[in-house]
This record gives C-alpha cells, sequence and structure tokens, in this order.
C-alpha cells in the first residue's frame, strides 16, 4: 500500500472514530434500573398553566405566568405529586432562544421550590393545529376541549427533511443548556409518534432527534411513548415505531387511557423490554381513575403522570368528544381542581394524597 492510500485509510479512520465517539450509547439496562431504583417513585402530572390555552401562551414572554405556575404547583405538592410533565415549542425558541431558556430555568426553579422535577417533552403531533401563528391567540372555545392546542413542529415540518436543521439547533440548544440539570427527571423526545395525522411518516424526525440527543449526551434519560402495544384495546399499532423506540429509549413510557384491564395488559406488555416504565399519561374519567389505576401503577412500580391539574382555559376537563357550546359535564374528564383552588372531588384528593404519602419504589 502506498502512503498516499496509506494516508487516506488514516483520515478515514479518525473521521469515522471522531464521529462515533460525538454520539453516546443507550443507556445500558443496569444503568436505566439503577438509575430509576435511585428516585422517588415518579408521580404527578402533564401541566399546562390555567391561564394558558397553548404552549404558546405557556411559554410566550407575553403571555408567561410565573404567579399562576407557583400557585399551581403549590397544590400540586400538596397532593404529594412529584413530576410535571410540560410541552415546549420550537417557534417560541425560534422567536426568542435566549428568552425562552430563561422562562423555562424560571420554571424549572418554581418546580424545585416545590420538590418536583420536569419531564420535558420537544415534538408532538396531537394537536388541532399544524401551522400556526406566534403572538395573540384564539379564545377558549366554550365546550370543547383543548380547542387550541397546537402541533410541535406540525404535520409540514415533519414531513419536510429541509426544516429538521432548524428543529436540530432547537433540540441541542434547549439540551444542551439544561443536560446537567437535576431539575429535569427525563427527556421526552417526541409525544406519540404514532398518533395522529403523521403515522408512520414521524419515523425520519424520530430518528433524528434521537440522533441530536445522543450527540448532546445528556445527564438525564431520554424516551419517547408508545400509545398503542400490539393488539390493544381493538387498534392497529405502528410496529415499526414501537420496535423503534424499543430499541432505543433509555427509559421505556406510555399512554393509557383504558381502564384496570387494558392498564395490566399494557404494564405487562412494557415490562418485556426489561427497563424501567413510567406510564407518562393516564386518568380519563369515568373510564380511567384514580382509585383504580394508581394502586395498579404503584404496585407494579411504574411512574404515575395523570394529564390536567386545574380546569382553566384548555378545557382539559371536558371530554375528547365535546362540542361547542356544551355545559360543564357532571362527571370531569381530566383536571383535579376548579379556578378558585377547591377540588373537583375532595374523596379523591384525599385518595391521591393516601397514595403518595409514601413516596418509595421500595415500598
Amino acid at each position: 500500500m502506498n502512503r498516499l492510500n496509506i494516508l487516506i485509510v488514516t483520515i478515514l479512520f479518525l473521521l469515522t472514530t471522531t464521529g462515533c465517539a460525538q454520539q453516546a450509547e443507550r443507556w445500558s439496562t443496569e444503568k436505566a434500573n439503577a438509575w430509576y431504583a435511585s428516585q422517588k417513585w415518579p408521580v404527578g402530572i402533564n401541566y399546562v398553566t390555567a391561564t394558558a390555552i397553548n404552549q404558546f401562551e405557556m411559554w410566550q414572554k407575553e403571555t408567561f405566568d410565573p404567579k399562576t405556575i407557583e400557585l399551581e404547583l403549590g397544590r400540586a405538592e400538596e397532593l404529594g405529586f412529584n413530576t410535571v410533565r410540560i410541552f415546549l415549542h420550537d417557534m417560541v425558541w425560534e422567536a426568542d432562544p435566549d428568552g425562552f431558556k430563561q422562562r423555562l430555568d424560571a420554571f424549572l426553579g418554581i418546580c424545585q421550590k416545590h420538590g418536583m422535577q420536569a419531564i420535558v417533552t420537544f415534538f408532538t403531533n396531537g394537536g388541532r393545529f399544524e401551522n400556526p401563528k406566534l403572538g395573540v391567540q384564539p379564545a377558549s372555545v366554550q365546550g370543547v376541549h383543548n380547542s387550541q392546542w397546537i402541533q410541535s413542529p406540525g404535520a409540514p415540518s415533519v414531513n419536510d427533511p429541509s426544516t429538521y436543521p432548524r428543529l436540530e439547533r432547537y433540540v441541542k440548544d434547549v439540551m444542551s443548556t439544561f443536560k446537567a440539570d437535576d431539575r429535569i427527571l427525563l427527556w421526552c423526545l417526541y409525544n406519540e409518534p404514532e398518533n395522529f395525522k403523521q403515522k408512520a411518516r414521524s419515523m425520519p424526525l424520530l430518528r433524528e432527534v434521537f440522533r441530536w440527543a445522543r450527540e448532546v449526551n445528556p445527564s438525564q434519560p431520554l424516551s419517547s411513548p408508545i400509545w398503542i402495544y400490539p393488539g390493544g384495546h381493538g387498534t392497529r399499532s405502528n410496529l415499526p415505531i414501537i420496535s423503534f423506540l424499543g430499541e432505543n429509549c433509555d427509559v421505556m413510557t406510555f399512554h393509557c387511557y383504558y381502564g384496570p384491564e387494558e392498564m395490566e395488559k399494557f404494564i405487562a406488555f412494557m415490562k418485556q423490554f426489561d427497563r424501567p416504565v413510567i406510564c407518562q399519561e393516564y386518568m380519563g374519567r369515568p373510564r380511567s381513575t384514580f382509585e383504580e389505576i394508581m394502586p395498579i401503577l404503584k404496585r407494579e412500580k411504574v411512574g404515575a403522570i395523570s394529564w390536567g391539574l386545574t380546569a382553566g382555559k384548555c378545557n382539559f376537563h371536558l371530554q375528547w368528544s365535546s362540542k361547542a357550546g356544551d355545559p360543564e359535564p357532571a362527571v370531569w374528564f381530566h383536571d383535579i381542581f376548579r379556578l378558585d383552588g377547591t377540588p373537583y372531588s375532595q374523596h379523591e384528593v384525599d385518595f391521591i394524597k393516601s397514595m403518595t404519602s409514601s413516596g418509595s419504589l421500595t415500598d
């Protein structure tokens, strides 16, 4: 082999090994399980400020509401909750990266004050709008569940790889800033990639966001939730996405708004991965209730993150099928408190406190 060929081979080897060194590997099962064993039982809520209609109002400078966040997370702390899941948005970051991160830092500071850690979500397919606009947001539609929730980054961007460099900058900037922050429990990279309009078209972005996150190599674990387990409640699963998540998540997460029987089946499926399991969404009355589901999750040492805290502008307390003009239902769907802080059900609040009074995973 002449000197030129040797030089070329050497350069290629260095480039290849350098590239590999830049991307961390998935956590081993031993590391993931040891991390989970060191945690309290993750129990808490998916959270949007009661004064916010969507992610824009949650994080834009003009509508970011630390006073309400302080009040509401205080109520969550009184329930014994220690975890809060939040949804970011790429467009708010793009408009004001530094201000966005300052507001996220302020939010995490309030969490810490109340003994809570955050699950931080970057992308979501769920939402009524795929091309939202920053600024003043539309009013809440009376009688409609989650009437102004928005996708991130939205179908046009999900299906257009030319937009990915912008999304990469967003993910890496936010994650790099908070990569060693113990106020963050874990990173939820992509909410329900199987869900709604995207289906298999989510796979390219899903692969990329995991690659970007591995290049940052945060101290917190990475995950993305499985929405439907194979054969679950009579619907068709997206097996390629489930397979990808099973091979790439540090900690396994899932969503289940069904009753005890389906929850038990879903947990059994998730435990096949031999990794920590967190139910990142549950509780939609009357089908899925705290009284029926929390004991199962605690018994199985599965994290329990319900949806909603205060019945605010998002109307999470209304059923998914609710229509404009519908009155408040006798049985709420999500949420725990009214705007004035009184509980939807005192019995339910007392039950939650009884479940969270001992938060150890070894109990």
